[in-house]
């Protein structure tokens, strides 16, 4: 409930894939690794990242899109879509090039990997050898116009990474355990996807798997229908 709370107090209204992704932030943010980075590329889905920033005792600006702010763990401003990932790919490769340690790790939605932008990185990861990079695909089915298969299907996308080099990794995107070992473990010798199957407003009754609330204020009504759900 802290999610909606958040996000009403702030204006915020993108909760259906606010909560497809809770899990993979948590298995992110809860188990962080020394020198790692996260860059969160759906920008929309920010509100359990605001969440899990406070609890660690940090101050993001509660805004509809995060904005660059490291010292509140805040690496990159984004919201305009398929732009996280190459974000990511050139902070990797340039930690590659001065020999710093650490991996970073990408959160992207699955609409957003219709963007060219998400296929020329992939490209890119691997002509450099971009080893120390982690994308996790929110994979919940939905964007803002409807359901992803009736729109421009991807469900090619980690055959296609695995065909050019990825190493490609396809978990339950609510079991932390999976997250957590796919993300952070074993020896990554290649750019990593991580395809977390999700479900659209997991928890909340009314918003699974539902396209309308991608993006739908909560009233109070329905509030309250969610809390129930949730506790």
């Amino acid at each position: 409930m802290k999610t909606i709370k958040l996000s009403k107090a702030n204006g915020g209204y993108h909760l259906g894939g606010s909560f497809s992704a809770v899990e993979i932030l948590m298995s992110i943010l809860d188990t962080p690794r020394e020198g790692d980075r996260f860059i969160m590329s759906k920008g929309h889905g920010c509100w359990p990242y605001y969440v899990l920033l406070q609890e660690r005792g940090l101050n993001p600006l509660l805004e509809g899109h995060p904005k660059l702010d490291p010292a509140n763990g805040v690496n990159f401003t984004t919201g305009s879509e398929g732009h996280g990932m190459p974000a990511a790919l050139g902070m990797a490769l340039a930690r590659k090039i001065t020999g710093k340690q650490g991996k970073i790790i990408a959160l992207i939605g699955d609409g957003e990997c219709q963007e060219g932008t998400t296929w020329e990185s992939m490209l890119i990861g691997v002509k450099q050898q971009i080893s120390n990079v982690v994308i996790v695909t929110d994979f919940n089915g939905i964007q803002g116009s409807g359901y992803v298969r009736d729109i421009l299907p991807v469900d090619a996308i980690g055959v296609c990474a695995s065909a050019i080099g990825w190493e490609v990794h396809h978990v339950n995107g609510h079991n932390l355990q999976e997250l957590e070992q796919a993300i952070h473990n074993g020896d990554q010798n290649a750019p990593r996807l991580v395809i977390a199957h999700t479900i659209k407003g997991k928890g909340v009754s009314y918003m699974e798997d539902k396209p309308e609330w991608h993006a739908k204020w909560v009233d109070d009504e329905h509030e309250l229908i969610a809390a129930n759900d949730l506790k």
